[in-house]
């Protein structure tokens, strides 16, 4: 069946492994930078390290969270880690492109990266100028998805209705906040599928042929 977003006229994109496929392998690269420096601020060796880095992901939905916490760490020099990473592995997807552009009413992105990666990341892409706003980390002062302070702070500033607005994740628990505001809800990616949690209202293993078949509100 066809997913009714005829109601939608706000549409809100998390960006890594929504709007590229996780199969690309890059946010593993994210992630190799990241358990690194965690050992460099801790002295901690990889294994613990690392387990350390989820720990944070979990209690705080951001490893720089906990490390901003507990460490003191600067959140420049922390994404600063990850700005001149290769974006090759980052295909850009002409059919994508043009679902985007299909959409009616207004286009952000709503992401825990910070502005540059999001800017690296769009550009390459081909999709900068598709979007509204891009709404990063510093945007929300930090308080990162699932945090519901950070899903007001972004409805505050651009006036959403969240009745009227779509959230596309890879990430299920951050699409909580969003279904308790009223968003719809769209869980994407190999386990989305899989889920069976009551706030997700549809799933998708890839976006395009979601975001394609969709039915949405009219136009004049």
């Amino acid at each position: 069946m066809r997913p009714d977003l005829s109601h939608i006229d706000t549409w809100l994109f998390d960006l890594d492994n929504t709007l590229y496929p996780e199969e690309s392998g890059f946010m593993r690269e994210v992630e190799g930078r990241m358990t690194e420096f965690v050992m460099k601020v801790t002295g901690l060796a990889r294994e613990e390290a690392y387990a350390l880095q989820k720990k944070y992901l979990a209690e705080h939905g951001l490893t720089l969270k906990g490390l901003m916490l507990h460490h003191g760490v600067d959140p420049a020099e922390f994404h600063a880690l990850f700005h001149d990473l290769s974006l090759e592995v980052l295909a850009k997807d002409a059919e994508m492109l043009a679902a985007l552009s299909r959409l009616p009413g207004r286009r952000f992105i709503f992401t825990n990266a910070d502005d540059k990666h999001a800017e690296r990341v769009l550009g390459h892409l081909g999709l900068r100028g598709l979007f509204d706003d891009v709404f990063h980390i510093g945007s929300f002062g930090y308080a990162a998805k699932p945090d519901p302070l950070g899903f007001q702070r972004m409805i505050d500033a651009h006036g959403f209705d969240p009745a009227a607005v779509s959230f596309f994740e890879d990430s299920e628990h951050n699409l909580k906040p969003a279904a308790d505001l009223g968003m719809t809800t769209i869980l994407v990616g190999g386990k989305a599928l899989a889920s069976t949690a009551p706030f997700v209202n549809h799933r998708t293993a890839k976006l395009t042929p979601f975001l394609i078949t969709a039915r949405l509100k009219e136009t004049t």
